[in-house]
């Protein structure tokens, strides 16, 4: 295989993992080391997590270390000395603590990437254990998403992977330096400080304004035409008019009746209208099948969407070109590919299935990785 670069990944479940998957997919070597007879938490969920390990998993190598042995970490940091790029995911200082911390590797291997996702970046709260949902809720995720009374987790681990997104961002640009200076880099990246950047828009428009906002949910969007329509066959559509001239074609092909009116040639005046707009369009929507509605707004190139579950883009003509074909537990399972696409697709790996493969790759014999892996499943 014809891999850019070697990743080292360790990590649970979502964030560390997403990180490794986007490097998988953009054809880097990605070695996930894993606990011996537990790695990954993921793989033990079950029911509604059941699809975690094989979804952030595939197109990675799983070998299996137990750092309490010295010569296990003997072994990791000969992997990392042939390595580019260190993904940490565990809790804060765990790596420190065993003395494979960011110094002390990189005293193994100068170029060395090491990329830290926490709950916390550096800061007050760095040593503070989280989650996807507690940050969501401590940075105005929640409350933004969700309604007065109700505070909503998002639905997906949207936190987690954005977290891990800007880490291969700047993991990139520091592979970019390194080609310059030669030297690796510390890179932080903390759950938190992803959240409280998603909510930078509603930061300053609570400045801006003066007040507190309510939840998206709550006080409507900016725009006066953006919501749910029904159907005479019970569809809900949801339709976006976001600018001035979208509203003249969109009023025009609906036949509203209002398209005249100097009071709503704006969108900041039709947001005072919103609700009477919203009856007004609903009375025209009910009297058209999902059909009808949208083949008048695709005449006309209006924004919309059918509400869908996540498992009905299977079958959607756009999404299901789109994913990617892999085997685990006896089952042919697809799942999204990485925007834009990866290299190649391999399934998720067996816990610990490449141990033979990246030992002999680092120049253990037959004996000396009989030896390090005896009881090491």
């Amino acid at each position: 295989m014809n891999f850019l670069h070697r990743v080292v990944e360790i990590g649970h479940i979502v964030a560390g993992p997403t990180a490794g998957l986007i490097f998988a997919d953009m054809g880097y070597d990605v070695i996930k080391v894993e606990r011996p007879g537990e790695g990954d938490i993921s793989r033990r969920l079950s029911d509604t997590s059941s699809g975690a390990f094989p979804f952030y998993n595939r197109n990675k190598r799983s070998i299996t270390l137990d750092f309490r042995i010295e010569k296990h970490r003997e072994v990791f940091r000969k992997l990392i000395s042939t390595s580019d790029i260190l993904i940490d995911n565990l809790g804060w200082g765990a790596m420190k603590k065993l003395g494979l911390g960011y110094e002390e590797l990189s005293g193994v291997n100068r170029g060395l990437i090491y990329l830290s996702i926490k709950g916390y970046g550096a800061g007050p709260n760095e040593t503070r254990k989280s989650l996807d949902f507690p940050i969501e809720i401590h940075s105005g995720v929640a409350y933004m998403t969700g309604t007065l009374d109700r505070p909503m987790r998002v639905g997906g681990s949207l936190i987690d992977m954005g977290a891990a997104m800007f880490g291969v961002i700047k993991t990139q640009q520091a592979l970019i330096e390194r080609a310059t200076t030669g030297k690796g880099k510390f890179i932080d990246i903390g759950l938190f400080e992803t959240a409280e950047f998603f909510m930078g828009q509603h930061i300053v428009t609570y400045q801006l304004n003066d007040r507190e906002l309510k939840p998206l949910n709550e006080e409507g969007f900016a725009w006066a035409i953006y919501d749910f329509f029904p159907t005479k066959d019970g569809r809900k559509i949801f339709i976006g008019v976001t600018t001035d001239t979208q509203w003249e074609v969109f009023c025009r092909i609906m036949n509203l009746g209002v398209c005249s009116e100097d009071g709503l040639k704006k969108n900041e005046d039709r947001f005072k209208e919103r609700n009477k707009l919203k009856e007004l369009i609903s009375s025209k929507t009910i009297e058209m099948t999902e059909e009808e509605l949208l083949k008048t707004l695709n005449s006309v190139n209006i924004p919309y969407s059918t509400l869908k579950k996540p498992w009905e883009l299977l079958d959607d003509p756009h999404a299901s070109p789109k994913m990617a074909t892999v085997n685990y537990l006896e089952r042919k399972l697809s799942m999204p590919q990485s925007p834009g696409g990866g290299r190649e697709i391999r399934d998720p790996p067996s816990l610990g299935q490449q141990n033979v493969e990246v030992l002999t790759e680092l120049g253990y014999s037959a004996n000396e990785i009989s030896e390090i892996t005896k009881g090491n499943k």
